[in-house]
């Protein structure tokens, strides 16, 4: 039986940081099952169930490629982050199982709405920014009305925030519990400092979530794209709080 790429990555110590012993070498049953479902859920955001028979409808199907690899990257983020979380303190115990469960059930619950918003989003984009013309332009229009129409973009976006806050509460409650379990993983003060780091940084994607919620909220539907480019915010926020936190790690020993 061929292995899968976890084990490949595993082996080769892709991801290895410096300063942080990996605790977690072979790939447990608990991972192997999150491989799959990571997996079947990639497979739902294909952008084609088949091939373009025409010339708009290989245009259409280009067009679909951004909302494809803006999803894909959500999912490839919380696959990497799920990756090192293992790796780096190789917990299995039935906290992590229920909690790993809940986060696996998070992201297929998820995938539908996260693909309709990413594909709306671009669609309005391309509108708004002139990239298409003549019966492209009008038949993507009668696209984005019939997605939306009858549709509350306010009740959307808060779904959508709330199912990211959750994923990220997720990972920053399985990040606590291998900090409680610091004294029995043998982590020094520099791989504590990291946990920490992981906490609080998963706390800030929330905290974005919830910064979009708030504009939807506030803003009313109007502000419905706003928030949804507001995700942006992740990269900057967590720029800042690495930079930060780096100032008062301490030396390994």
């Amino acid at each position: 039986m061929s292995r899968g790429p976890r084990a490949a990555m595993a082996e080769r110590k892709v991801g290895d940081e410096p300063g942080f012993r990996w605790r977690g070498h072979d790939v447990s049953r608990i991972e192997g099952f999150s491989d799959a479902v990571f997996a079947f859920a990639l497979t739902l955001l294909v952008v084609a169930l088949e091939v373009p028979k025409t010339y708009d409808e290989l245009m259409d199907t280009m067009r679909g490629f951004f909302a494809f690899s803006a999803c894909f990257a959500v999912l490839y983020k919380l696959w990497w982050s799920h990756y090192s979380f293992f790796r780096r303190y190789g917990l299995a115990d039935g906290f992590v199982i229920v909690w790993n469960a809940v986060l696996l059930f998070l992201v297929m619950f998820f995938i539908y709405p996260l693909k309709f918003l990413f594909t709306g989003m671009f669609n309005v984009l391309f509108l708004h920014l002139g990239l298409v013309s003549g019966d492209t332009e009008e038949r993507l229009k009668a696209i984005v009305v019939a997605s939306f129409q009858g549709a509350d973009v306010q009740i959307l976006m808060c779904v959508y925030g709330a199912g990211f806050l959750m994923v990220s509460l997720v990972f920053a409650l399985l990040y606590r519990h291998a900090l409680q379990r610091a004294d029995f993983l043998g982590l020094d003060a520099v791989e504590r400092h990291m946990t920490v780091d992981e906490i609080q940084g998963h706390l800030l994607d929330g905290g974005v979530a919830v910064f979009s919620i708030g504009i939807v909220l506030v803003g009313g539907k109007e502000w419905a794209a706003p928030a949804g480019w507001s995700y942006m915010l992740l990269g900057p926020v967590r720029a800042w709080h690495g930079t930060r936190r780096s100032k008062s790690c301490p030396k390994p020993g």
